[in-house]
């Protein structure tokens, strides 16, 4: 099957025209509307399994921890941040909060954005004092505006969120809740896309 949908014209940067962009912006907010939650669903997937030592794969932390959020009456765009925090563990498992805060940044309200980005400092509280890391290295983030926002999510969702006898729904229980946020509308309160 040919894609005959139009293309712009330039092979460098530097030659683009208006006319081309007429064409990449209708087809990017397409693709951002219709194809990113299925994406982030398979990146989400793609954590089934990998246990990387804990008593439970990152699949089932992400959705424990979610499902924490989700039972303390947290709102859709917050269980979704809950649900991705760790979806970059795969691709980048030293830096993995950096890679779901950029999928969430166009979609997100500041302070969600925030609390995703530096949640692995904050979390490291917990244990990096047994890896020879400085457990207290989030005081550096304490006087941020949002720090109490990220550390409530790291001690009431994510610290708890590792327990093999907890029920835990399955990833197309929040399918639903991800196709919405990356779906049509969920751009609506983007400040930037780029």
């Amino acid at each position: 099957m040919t894609d005959t949908a139009p293309r712009a014209s330039f092979t460098r940067m530097d030659q683009c025209t208006q006319e081309d962009w007429n064409i990449i912006i209708p087809a990017l907010l397409d693709h951002a509307n219709t194809a990113v939650g299925g994406k982030v669903l398979e990146q989400l997937q793609a954590l089934e399994g990998d246990h990387g030592g804990f008593a439970v794969d990152r699949l089932t932390h992400c959705l424990q921890t979610a499902h924490l959020a989700e039972e303390d009456g947290k709102d859709e765009e917050y269980i979704v941040c809950a649900l991705l925090h760790d979806v970059g563990d795969v691709l980048a498992p030293l830096n993995h909060p950096d890679i779901a805060a950029a999928i969430l940044k166009p979609y997100v309200k500041p302070e969600n954005h925030w609390m995703v980005q530096h949640h692995g400092t904050v979390q490291g509280y917990y244990f990096w004092h047994f890896i020879g890391m400085d457990r207290n290295a989030r005081d550096e983030l304490a006087d941020h505006e949002y720090y109490s926002h990220c550390e409530e999510f790291c001690a009431k969702y994510d610290m708890p969120a590792f327990d093999p006898d907890r029920p835990t729904p399955p990833l197309s229980y929040y399918a639903p809740l991800v196709e919405r946020m990356f779906g049509p509308g969920g751009l609506a309160g983007a400040t930037e896309l780029f």
